[in-house]
């Protein structure tokens, strides 16, 4: 088939070489254009690799977005990882229309950060939707969704590169197939199950220690690596990534007060929550290095008796 991808980064370079590799016709890329100073985009990079022709929009709205997408003259359009809004004047221009992926089952977690959400909320199962873009956010009909669990020590590294990126990419291989194939079917969303989502950055990130210890090491699962849940010591940022938790059947036998550091090991520290205590593995300072927990404690001075986050 011919095709146009429109998409950004690791994941839309993946979904470009996986329909070069079967053979398929790339006859246009459409990627953001890239802020001053950043490092280049891997899709437009692959794209002009491959002599593929690339167009890099500040909006897809513009005439001129419409005007390359007319004459690509594609069967179907691929939508993998966009940020740019695009509206339906370009996105019904291929000859089959265009396919969108989204890393949360639809429409569940529809929003930017639709991976994090669903591990900080503690969800036990997650997935990814191809589904037909529409003006509204994530809104658009299901063509196709794939399923995965959350396991209770999954974090956002492991759900999005070992799962939901390689499902992904096959998932927009196959529901393309079956758009081009006419044998797909479109399943509208049901908006009494939609949920919204909005970023998971910084002020979301950071550790409320007075939360149940649930809640606390999934949030912590839930921004590893990024944006990385974070708490405070002596006015300095403390960033904590691996992690893990120890949860008492009786609040009597959770050591020290909440926030309190009880316990430094060979690797790690420990910090007391409500009900439980989380074993900080890796961590580090905003302007340190990620390290063993222990490591980061000796170097910011973390001993027994601290309290974080005050």
């Amino acid at each position: 088939m011919k095709i146009a991808i429109i998409g950004q980064q690791d994941f839309g370079k993946a979904v470009l070489e996986a329909f070069l590799a079967r053979g398929d016709k790339v006859a246009a890329v459409f990627c953001a254009p890239e802020k001053e100073g950043a490092r280049a985009d891997a899709l437009r990079a692959t794209a002009q690799e491959h002599g593929i022709k690339v167009h890099q929009f500040k909006s897809l709205r513009a005439p001129e977005a419409l005007a390359a997408m007319r004459e690509a003259e594609v069967d179907i359009g691929i939508m993998a990882f966009v940020l740019q809004f695009a509206p339906q004047e370009l996105v019904k221009i291929p000859r089959h229309g265009t396919i969108q992926y989204h890393p949360s089952l639809l429409p569940k977690f529809r929003g930017p950060s639709s991976i994090n959400w669903p591990i900080i909320k503690g969800e036990i199962e997650t997935g990814l939707t191809i589904f037909r873009p529409s003006d509204g956010l994530d809104e658009g009909a299901v063509i196709l969704q794939k399923k995965t669990p959350i396991s209770a020590d999954d974090t956002l590294g492991t759900i999005y590169f070992d799962r939901l990126f390689p499902l992904g990419v096959s998932a927009m291989l196959e529901a393309a197939d079956l758009v081009v194939a006419g044998k797909h079917k479109e399943i509208v969303q049901d908006e009494a199950q939609a949920s919204y989502e909005g970023w998971c950055r910084a002020a979301e990130a950071r550790i409320d220690w007075a939360k149940p210890v649930d809640q606390v090491y999934n949030l912590i699962r839930g921004c590893n690596p990024a944006p990385g849940a974070w708490t405070t010591h002596n006015g300095k940022k403390l960033h904590i990534f691996d992690a893990r938790k120890v949860v008492f059947r009786r609040f009597a036998d959770v050591a020290g007060k909440i926030g309190e550091v009880t316990d430094l090991s060979a690797n790690s520290f420990k910090v007391t929550a409500q009900g439980g205590v989380i074993e900080v593995l890796k961590a580090r300072f905003e302007d340190g290095k990620k390290l063993a927990g222990s490591e980061v404690a000796q170097a910011g001075g973390i001993t027994p008796g601290s309290v974080l986050g005050v």
